[in-house]
């Protein structure tokens, strides 16, 4: 079977601290993978090394049948792999002396040398695709946190991603904000996008997932669907973090 991501026997370290043990995960196009655990325990740092924002120390990842070498050696498979993948942080990330339009825009002119009316038109699509088409001549500042956030993903969904990458998207939100980017990705998922999602919203998960993942010190300690997870985890660290957090 071909995957999208390929990760066999993937470790990393912050100088002594081991972060990432081992870690074996294959992701197939048009999967949803939702990673659960406590902050702390590799799973922003897992989807960082896919894009190449943070390297590795060993191991083997191919994403979209491009090697990623360790310790950073990977300069021309990481530039294909970015037009590939597309990125979602807890902050958002836009630049705030350009207007929500050109923020989107900008990629498509720079990276896929689209032509202005091209990249505008397809800005303009993007944002009327995720709920905000009356805001593209607005700077950052003046757009809620939730609507930056979804103003984020349409830059992303500019580059026409294969494969997204969501790391704690509402984190940042006011709880109010939440269900709106939550909505944008529940369409997405729905669209057939690959998307790797981290986050601590369990219903999300529990609803969009095609796979759950538990990560406990850098270990993926058990797997499943959402129902598998939410309703018979197997491993007793799984239970008593899905006992804490749910019960909050």
């Amino acid at each position: 079977m071909s995957y999208i991501v390929n990760m066999q026997k993937l470790n990393k370290h912050f100088g002594q601290l081991h972060v990432l043990k081992d870690i074996d995960l294959q992701v197939t196009q048009g999967e949803v993978l939702v990673i659960i655990g406590a902050s702390g325990s590799g799973k922003s740092t897992l989807i960082r090394c896919i894009n190449g924002l943070e390297d590795f120390d060993a191991g083997q990842l191919e994403v979209d049948s491009f090697k990623l070498e360790p310790k950073g050696k990977s300069q021309q498979s990481l530039n294909s792999i970015r037009k590939e993948v597309g990125m979602v942080f807890q902050q958002f990330n836009l630049f705030p002396h350009l207007t929500v339009q050109r923020n989107i825009m900008l990629a498509p002119l720079k990276v896929r040398n689209k032509s202005t009316q091209d990249a505008a038109k397809l800005a303009d699509k993007l944002l009327a695709r995720v709920g905000i088409a009356n805001q593209a001549h607005k700077h950052p500042e003046q757009l809620s946190g939730g609507q930056q956030q979804r103003v984020a993903i349409a830059r992303a969904l500019a580059m026409e991603p294969r494969l997204m990458l969501f790391d704690e998207p509402t984190s940042a939100l006011d709880p109010e904000m939440v269900g709106e980017v939550l909505d944008v990705m529940r369409g997405l998922a729905k669209e057939g996008m690959t998307m790797l999602v981290v986050t601590h919203e369990m219903g999300f998960a529990r609803e969009v997932a095609d796979r759950v993942i538990y990560i406990h010190e850098g270990c993926i300690v058990e797997q499943g669907t959402p129902e598998e997870i939410f309703d018979n985890a197997q491993n007793e660290r799984t239970q008593a973090f899905l006992s804490r957090v749910l019960s909050n």
